[in-house]
């Protein structure tokens, strides 16, 4: 199993130095959010990283059909590959924070389905016809790898029917993994696709500390903000316990957009208490704790079949985050 890390863009000298950090400790990929309005602009960051490492993948983990037009992001993107010497992937999902903040919906499958088509074409220079209008990157010639961020039944399906990879943030337990897994085999299935034509990544709320509470502390808004993404639209076919539905509806009406993924005392970290949920989402969305419980919970994640693990890097110790993680667990396995 490969090791990927989703750096958040907060500052480019540090960006920097995070980045080379993890490609020195182990790590195959960084990914960097598309938010624009909480973070700094992906490509420039993607930029940054590119210059900072020479081994790993990058790209954006991830961007939306809404903000990036497609032949925006196929632009975008072929230039960090070139700039880059073809270590670029290109991750996609139906929208999150980068849309919520903006007032948008996110996309439905239809759109998603259509724009992964449109950027596969482009990217190789050729022209597309998008909404009734034709596009192209004439100077493109880069069909970087395209990953879909996927967790309900259907969009998992189409994930495995077309993408190269698919992040999947359903969740981390063993039973999940294989139904989700599951569900990815039977896109590629109904596509007419090999099986494992999409690799599999899992995305992982991450932190590490001596205490198992003070891992699970810093990072409830993380926990809250799976919750709230993955939960999303319906529980059908999500695995989620009978007692905690209820819960999990009132975290989709009370999550603050505005604060997505911020530390500190905000309303999204007080959430997951308040609803009674906070076990219930690191267990399913985190490897958080101790380093031998989160050696564990990699190990469980690597045994369901997992190809590659991206964790969020999100914490007042970042650097000492991405160390531990790498030493202490990567360098174990």
């Amino acid at each position: 199993m490969k090791f990927g890390v989703a750096l958040v863009p907060d500052d480019f000298k540090e960006l920097a130095i995070r980045a080379k950090l993890a490609e020195d400790l182990g790590f195959d990929y960084i990914g960097v959010p598309d938010s624009q309005s909480l973070w700094p602009e992906l490509y420039v960051s993607l930029s940054v990283i590119a210059n900072a490492t020479s081994r790993v993948h990058l790209g954006p983990t991830v961007t939306n059909p809404l903000t990036r037009h497609p032949a925006v992001a196929a632009s975008a993107i072929a230039s960090i590959n070139q700039l880059s010497e073809g270590r670029a992937f290109l991750g996609i999902g139906s929208g999150d924070s980068a849309i919520l903040n903006l007032g948008l919906r996110p996309a439905k499958l239809a759109e998603l389905h259509e724009y992964l088509q449109a950027l596969r074409t482009l990217l190789t220079g050729q022209p597309f016809d998008y909404k009734g209008k034709s596009i192209h990157v004439k100077w493109a010639n880069s069909p970087v790898p395209l990953i879909m961020s996927a967790e309900g039944p259907k969009t998992l399906a189409l994930a495995g029917g077309i993408a190269d990879a698919v992040i999947v943030h359903s969740g981390l337990t063993k039973d999940v993994l294989a139904d989700t897994i599951r569900l990815i085999r039977d896109g590629e299935r109904a596509a007419g696709r090999p099986e494992g034509s999409a690799k599999v990544w899992a995305f992982a709320k991450c932190n590490i500390a001596d205490r198992h509470d003070d891992a699970i502390d810093e990072i409830k808004m993380a926990l809250a903000a799976s919750g709230h993404h993955a939960f999303r639209f319906t529980l059908e076919g999500k695995h989620v316990p009978e007692e905690l539905q209820e819960a999990v509806k009132v975290l989709q009406g009370e999550y603050e957009p505005s604060e997505h993924e911020q530390l500190g005392e905000t309303r999204n970290a007080a959430l997951s208490d308040e609803l009674g949920l906070t076990d219930f989402l690191a267990d399913r969305f985190a490897v958080a704790g101790t380093p031998d419980e989160c050696l564990e919970k990699v190990r469980i994640i690597r045994d369901a079949g997992v190809d590659n693990l991206l964790i969020l890097a999100i914490s007042s110790q970042t650097n000492d985050l991405i160390r531990r993680f790498g030493e202490q667990v990567i360098a174990r396995l």
